[in-house]
This record gives structure tokens, C-alpha cells and sequence, in this order.
């Protein structure tokens, strides 16, 4: 196959309101459970990468700095899975940007792994379907085969060893127009002490709620997309809202306890639900971080962003609308789909 000369992607962050979390595979990324996702058009990663005949490694950079030794060989070591498929096996330059926070629970991984996947094959001549495409970004990073899509997406824990049913795919709503996630970032976005993927492995390996929790997803799911065929945001807000807390929950009674909240979140939990009460649109979601991010109406998505910032320890509040599927950019910098 022929390289091509320098691509890059960009793809949006996802959300889950179904959650994932916990593995079957940890090796090939295989969840234990389906989850349903929201792709954000604010929360965007930028990757370039070029394969260089002259370069002996690998060269990683994240937000301008070279990528910590870890964070490098991750991405070196799903290149190599790239090279795999492409047959080039020359080493190559990653360059990649977060317009959010990084490594704080922002699921920067997910759009990180969706754009490298999807810059790295068009790098080395290959142009794979979105389904193929899902399951290679799977192999970095679990969320990131949510985020090659827009909108909404379901990913499918799949049953079979090799990982090949294991993928994403988006999910048509009325819905997906009319809500807004508004984001309150907690405690300066700040990196996280417990990596997503260690601390599921120990909910999983410790928590006498993690089993619960399992049985929990797949009826959580079956009644999230019953609500999105509805266009009912009052039910779909109502599962997002319990399947994060009980995710918590199992994390939380892991032994040593995994806790991502601090006195903030417990604060705009409790603004989310006066807001409820008081008869906003208004349902939160966690993910592994100290985060809230709030399911709402475009309607009062405005109204929700002023609460919260009114909230001591919210260092920042966006409002985010459905993001679109990862796509490449022309050398003028406009976008085309993957």
C-alpha cells in the first residue's frame, strides 16, 4: 500500500450515559458490557500522523510536549497494530492536541484513539469501513470505538474471543438535535490519581457490587434505546442518571475504595437536583473522574451552565451539543468524512 503524505483527523470525546465498564479481554479491549454513548462536538482531539522512513522510533507529542513513556508506548504499541493491517513498517510522528483537559475524566482517550485510528490507516493507504474502523480504535482505547461516530452510538460487548463483534455503531434520534451535555469541570481538570483502566480492573477484581452492576447494564440499555426511538429525554436522563451512580457505587465499594468525587461533585449533584425539582431538564452523569456533566434540553441548557456555575469548587462550565463522526481534514483544514 502506498503511504500517504501527513493526515489528519479529528474526532469528538463521547460520553456515556450507558457506562462501560470493566473487561472480558483485557488484552483486546473487549468490554463486559454493551454501553451507550453522546458524542461532544466541544470536546474535540486533533492527530496528525506521518510515516518517516528516516525516524528509528516512534515520535509521540500530546498538547505540544513529547508523550510520557507510558502514554508513547500505548500509542506505539496500536501503531504496530496499524502496521499490521497497512504492511508499512516504517516508525512515524504522532502529533496529537486535546482542545480539553487530558487524563482527567473527559474521555480524552476515547477521541484520541477514534482520531489516531482513523489518521493512521488513511497514513498508510488504508481506508477501512466504519464498523472495521471501530474495532481497531476498540484495541487502544475501549470508549474510542463510540467516538468514530456522531450522535449517538452503541457499542456491543460482542461474545466472540477474536473481538471481531465487538464494535460500535450510531443510533439514529430526534433527540440527538435537541439535547445539550453541560460540562462542569471540577477542580481545575486536573489529571486524575486512578487511571480508568486499572481502576475498573479493580472494581471488577474486588467489589462485592460489581457483579450487580453487570446485570444492571444490558436492562439499562434496552431501556435507553427504547427511549431515543421515543424521543423521550425525561427517560433517557433518568437511566443516564442511575447507571452512573451505580457505576460509582461499584467503584466506591471496591476494596481499597476507588472515589473520583470530591466536595464539588457532590455539590452540583445535589444543584442538578434542585434544578429537577424546580422543573428543568436536568440529569447528571459521571464518568471516571470528579466531573458532572448534565443531560438537559437546548432549552435550558442555559439556565443549568449558570447554576452550576454557581457551584463552589466548578472551575469551568461549557455547554456541548451532539458532536459529528471522526473525519479527516483536507490540507486546507476543512473537514471530509471518514
Amino acid at each position: 500500500m502506498a503511504v500517504a503524505p501527513a493526515v489528519t483527523a479529528r474526532a469528538c470525546a463521547n460520553i456515556a450515559l450507558v457506562k462501560y465498564w470493566g473487561k472480558r479481554d483485557a488484552a483486546l479491549n473487549l468490554p463486559a458490557a454493551g454501553s451507550l454513548s453522546l458524542a461532544l462536538g466541544a470536546l474535540v482531539t486533533e492527530t496528525t500522523v506521518a510515516f518517516d522512513p528516516e525516524l528509528a522510533n516512534d515520535v509521540i507529542d500530546l498538547d505540544g510536549q513529547p508523550a510520557r513513556a507510558d502514554a508513547a508506548m500505548r500509542v506505539s504499541a496500536f501503531l504496530d497494530l496499524v502496521r499490521a493491517q497497512t504492511g508499512v513498517q516504517i516508525r512515524a510522528r504522532v502529533t496529537s492536541k486535546n482542545e480539553f483537559p487530558t487524563a482527567s475524566g473527559l474521555a480524552s482517550s476515547a477521541s484520541g484513539f477514534a482520531a489516531l485510528a482513523l489518521a493512521a490507516t488513511k497514513a498508510g493507504g488504508l481506508d477501512l469501513p466504519p464498523r472495521e474502523l471501530s474495532i481497531l480504535a476498540r484495541r487502544g482505547s475501549g470508549s474510542a470505538a463510540r467516538s468514530v461516530f456522531g450522535g449517538f452510538a452503541r457499542m456491543h460487548a460482542g461474545h466472540a474471543d477474536s473481538g471481531e463483534d465487538a464494535f460500535a455503531e450510531p443510533i439514529g434520534s430526534v433527540l440527538t438535535d435537541r439535547v445539550r451535555l453541560v460540562i462542569a469541570v471540577v477542580g481545575g481538570g486536573v489529571a486524575k490519581a486512578h487511571g480508568s483502566r486499572s481502576a475498573m480492573d479493580h472494581t471488577a477484581l474486588t467489589s462485592p457490587l460489581y457483579r450487580a452492576w453487570l446485570e444492571l447494564v444490558p436492562r439499562d440499555l434496552a431501556a435507553a434505546e427504547a427511549a431515543l426511538a421515543a424521543g423521550d429525554l425525561e427517560a433517557l436522563g433518568a437511566i443516564a442518571e442511575g447507571n452512573a451512580l451505580a457505576m460509582h457505587a461499584s467503584a466506591i465499594a471496591a476494596r481499597p475504595a476507588v472515589i473520583y468525587w470530591q466536595p464539588a461533585t457532590l455539590a452540583a449533584l445535589a444543584e442538578v437536583r434542585a434544578l429537577r425539582a424546580a422543573g428543568r431538564a436536568a440529569w447528571a452523569t459521571m464518568d471516571a473522574g470528579p466531573h458532572v456533566k448534565v443531560l438537559t434540553s437546548a432549552a435550558d441548557a442555559g439556565a443549568v451552565a449558570a447554576a452550576l456555575r454557581g457551584v463552589a469548587g466548578v472551575t469551568d462550565v461549557s455547554i456541548a451539543a451532539a458532536g459529528p463522526a471522526a473525519q479527516i481534514l483536507d490540507r486546507e483544514g476543512s473537514h471530509r468524512a471518514s
